[in-house]
């Protein structure tokens, strides 16, 4: 054959195989540390979902109340299109302003919870997406990645991969026992649900380039407990590494009562006394549902001296946490005031038994000159003790260490409602399903202005993941936090730019909670 009639051979092949189309989806199947696993899509077959991926091994008879162990590999491709099992809680019911669209479903439910879930764009796996990595609220107590409002199609649509996690919740992932503390190698017990969250990161270093994701651009984010956790993600010695960006919605932990690890083991030997349980191996004989009755308050992290050396304040105190870029808030009317209200007489009696001497200045920001005024004093001050001063401390001391940037935000849009639900307006969690552009989810009277301010938070959200600046073309400007000028992100019927409202009163209750 002649060099010409080669080379024409050689272009028409060449032209056949370009005009062919490919005979699967990159992303159909996708290869993880433990084997192959495939998805679903959704309805535009434009986003690949995956569901039930297991990140760990179930942290059940032997391993219950043991860090994560490697899920255990498989040969076949696994399906993954349910999600897994939500952790060990009680079912869900709705109550208060929580409808069932912020609930888990009401089964699966099991201690084999060890799952997450990612939602992709990428049409192949050298795209390097951001990544964002959703951490759910619940009081440490409920709460689950198979929540409606946490669904991750949407943010994957505009250009980021959405990973959802579980991990461990009440007595199942925060127990500490002196047993416990001597078997673990670090002396050390009770933060089993923060070292779920840290396997789960480590899995998304390891895995999430097969989903088009970048594993050196990785946003955690979270909201309550979800972003307590993440507070104390930023805080421990043991996340470097895992991410470079922090979300931070209505939550964290700059109070110095988390109690120290000897606290937390007698709480555990009680709770053993109780179930008249004399070993280890008796606690992990008894069934879930026993255990479930019988965890005597205990939940949340705890300054165990391994995940967290000393109380978060301390870290970033002396400037050890990670240096990331923060978004954080909170919302206007998120008080949660437990019990009855109280009348202006106790109110005053009780701001001066909590703050002595200070206590004519805490009545100056929350003033309880009548009973009505004082009923908006305690929403107001039940919301700055549990949520805006918290999250205020992280933006002070993360301005004032001139570390990476913080942006904060106050959600003002109280949400749409009808019937008994008018009156929580800008509730707690009542900002998720905006950030994340989820309205769908959720059975309200939504108005144009709702799916505007969902379209424009999702927005900030995902530049922020991207770049650690939720700034962007079309956007009002969103000035960076200086205690210099208290600059924050009103996201309410007109979002803009405004200074801090409460700034003073945030500033005496930070400086009552690190105990200056």
């Amino acid at each position: 054959m002649s060099i010409s009639k080669s080379l024409l051979y050689v272009a028409c092949c060449i032209m056949f195989i370009a005009s062919c189309k490919p005979t699967h989806d990159p992303l159909e199947v996708v290869k993880t540390e433990a084997g192959l696993i495939s998805g679903t899509t959704n309805q535009e077959e434009d986003i690949h979902i995956f569901k039930g991926i297991p990140f760990a091994e179930p942290p059940i008879g032997k391993l219950r109340w043991k860090a994560p162990q490697p899920a255990t590999p498989w040969t076949d491709v696994r399906q993954c299109t349910t999600f897994g099992p939500s952790p060990m809680q009680n079912e869900p019911a709705p109550f208060s302003m929580w409808t069932e669209e912020f609930l888990i479903p009401k089964e699966p439910i099991s201690e084999d919870c060890l799952y997450l879930n990612v939602w992709t764009g990428a049409k192949a796996y050298s795209e390097k997406r951001p990544v964002m990595v959703w951490i759910y609220g619940g009081g440490f107590s409920s709460g689950g990645s198979a929540v409606p409002i946490y669904d991750g199609e949407a943010m994957a649509k505009k250009g980021i991969v959405f990973v959802s996690i579980n991990y461990r919740v009440g007595i199942f992932g925060f127990f500490a026992h002196p047993e416990l503390s001597r078997e673990s190698g670090h002396y050390a017990s009770g933060n089993y649900g923060l070292m779920d969250q840290l396997a789960a990161l480590q899995w998304v270093q390891k895995n999430i380039a097969a989903f088009g994701g970048d594993p050196e651009n990785v946003t955690i984010a979270g909201q309550s407990a979800g972003a307590m956790s993440v507070n104390c993600l930023v805080a421990s010695p043991l996340s470097e590494g895992l991410f470079h960006q922090a979300i931070a919605q209505s939550g964290a932990n700059f109070a110095r009562d988390k109690p120290l690890l000897r606290e937390a083991e007698e709480k555990g030997e009680a709770v053993a006394r109780s179930l008249q349980a004399s070993s280890l191996a008796d606690l992990r004989n008894i069934a879930s549902e026993d255990l479930l009755q019988a965890e005597g308050g205990i939940r949340g992290p705890i300054i165990d001296g391994y995940i967290l050396p000393e109380p978060v304040v301390d870290i970033f105190d002396a400037g050890k946490q990670q240096d990331v870029a923060v978004l954080t808030g909170w919302n206007e009317d998120e008080g949660l005031v437990f019990g009855p209200m109280v009348n202006a007489e106790v109110f005053r009696q009780q701001a001066e038994a909590q703050y002595g001497e200070k206590a004519e200045t805490f009545l100056s920001y929350y003033p309880a000159t009548d009973d009505s005024v004082t009923e908006i004093s305690q929403l107001k001050s039940s919301r700055d003790r549990i949520f805006g001063a918290h999250n205020f401390a992280w933006a002070k001391l993360q301005s004032e260490q001139g570390k990476s940037k913080v942006y904060v935000y106050r959600f003002t849009r109280k949400v749409p409602a009808t019937g008994e639900y008018i009156k929580y307006g800008a509730f707690h969690t009542g900002e998720v399903p905006y950030a994340y552009d989820n309205l769908q989810f959720v059975e309200r009277p939504w108005e144009p202005i709702d799916h505007e301010l969902a379209h424009l938070m999702s927005s900030y959200w995902v530049n922020f993941v991207s770049s650690g600046d939720p700034n962007g073309e079309a956007l009002p400007p969103w000035p960076a936090y200086d205690t210099t000028d208290d600059q924050i992100m009103l996201l309410g019927k007109k979002p803009e730019a405004s200074v801090l409202p409460d700034r003073d009163a945030l500033d005496f209750l930070y400086e009552q909670m690190v105990g200056e």
